[in-house]
């Protein structure tokens, strides 16, 4: 809890780049929302609206006046998204501005989540950028009143934000946007995730290369790469990572079934160790489903708030609908479906292959499926 008190600045827990700060009912309503489909915030928010899971979710909380929050959020951030009125966010910011060279972005949302306005450091400070893709993820209308806008490619530390995507490191994200600024040869190689992420309506720059593998990017020797993989790179592949960002698209879900009662630790391990063994990243994981006989299981409803995993159930009539690999009779007469992990996964995924049919492992049985992304032209 963080109590706001005249003249001291007070303490803050900074993990990611851009702070979402609401102060309504609607408005914080609208924070944890947009924490889902944005996923480089940290919120914060007041404790009078508190939902009572913000510890489990990160979530900050305050009480006192926002106006004494937001002189420690300029200075730690790289950008403020503000779910609060444009006239109040102005008269509150006037005296933390200093230059355009060094105050971060600053955004507002309407209560109503229907525009995302550019308010300071649209160019230098990316908040046009950050605008637009703020207002892609959560379907508003980008309000940006500058003459000219930025250069029409890649926001690297933006890319893919609007779909969930995140980077696994941040320490190239700089030379890399310089590579892509500057039209240095650049490789992008897209395994899996979201095709429709070029937003300009003009064709890509001639510096940017798509390649179908990464075999054929480290042959092409770029001067930086872009990698869009659910997958952990193999020794080999790292080459290009060396001025490099790995981007983890939401192309994950998992299946599960447990005995009633099943220890959250037991869960959130066997759900680490099966994707280490995948060498998948548990940054692309989407959504974990299971059955609806299972929507108050607490070890479940524990890991998916505790990783802002989507938690989906699905009827036994729902799942029977799906070709089962290795169906159960055992299963069928104790849930009235012939399966739990493996149905789920697929169709929630929408496919019918599996990366992994069903394992058991202990109280669990685990299963994992990739999402099936629609193939759309880059041009």
């Amino acid at each position: 809890m963080i109590e706001l008190q005249e003249g001291i600045i007070p303490e803050i827990i900074v993990k990611k780049p851009y702070a979402l700060v609401a102060i309504t009912k609607h408005g914080v309503a609208h924070a944890r929302r947009y924490a889902a489909l944005f996923p480089y915030v940290d919120v914060y928010y007041m404790e009078k609206f508190s939902y009572g899971d913000e510890n489990l979710r990160g979530i900050q909380l305050f009480t006192g006046s926002v106006r004494m929050l937001l002189p420690a959020l300029f200075k730690q951030y790289k950008g403020m998204i503000l779910i609060i009125s444009l006239g109040a966010v102005v008269r509150m910011i006037a005296p933390l501005l200093i230059d355009k060279k060094v105050d971060p972005a600053v955004l507002v949302v309407d209560d109503k989540g229907e525009h995302v306005i550019s308010v300071v450091s649209g160019h230098i400070g990316g908040a046009n950028a950050l605008t637009k893709e703020v207002a892609e993820a959560i379907g508003a209308k980008p309000i940006i009143t500058t003459a000219s806008d930025v250069q029409k490619t890649i926001p690297v530390d933006l890319f893919g934000a609007r779909f969930g995507w995140v980077w696994d490191a941040e320490d190239k994200l700089t030379p890399v946007s310089a590579a892509v600024v500057n039209e240095e040869p650049v490789a992008i190689v897209q395994e899996t995730g979201e095709r429709n992420w070029w937003m300009h309506d003009t064709p890509m720059p001639d510096n940017l290369h798509i390649y179908n593998a990464i075999e054929d990017a480290i042959a092409a020797k770029p001067n930086a790469s872009l990698l869009i993989t659910d997958r952990i790179l193999a020794e080999n592949e790292q080459v290009l990572l060396a001025n490099g960002v790995v981007y983890r698209p939401k192309s994950l879900v998992i299946g599960m079934g447990c005995n009633r009662g099943t220890p959250f630790e037991e869960v959130e391990q066997v759900i680490l160790q099966t994707l280490e063994e995948l060498q998948l990243s548990v940054k692309s994981v989407k959504a974990l489903a299971t059955i609806d006989l299972k929507k108050d299981e607490e070890a479940l409803l524990q890991v998916t708030a505790k990783y802002d995993w989507e938690f989906v159930t699905y009827t036994p009539e729902q799942l029977n609908e799906m070709p089962l690999p290795n169906p159960s009779e055992t299963v069928f007469k104790y849930t009235g479906a012939y399966g739990v992990s493996e149905p789920a996964a697929m169709r929630y995924a929408n496919r019918t292959e599996l990366i992994l049919p069903k394992k058991k492992s202990g109280n669990t049985t685990i299963s994992v499926a990739r999402l099936l992304f629609e193939e759309e032209s880059y041009e």
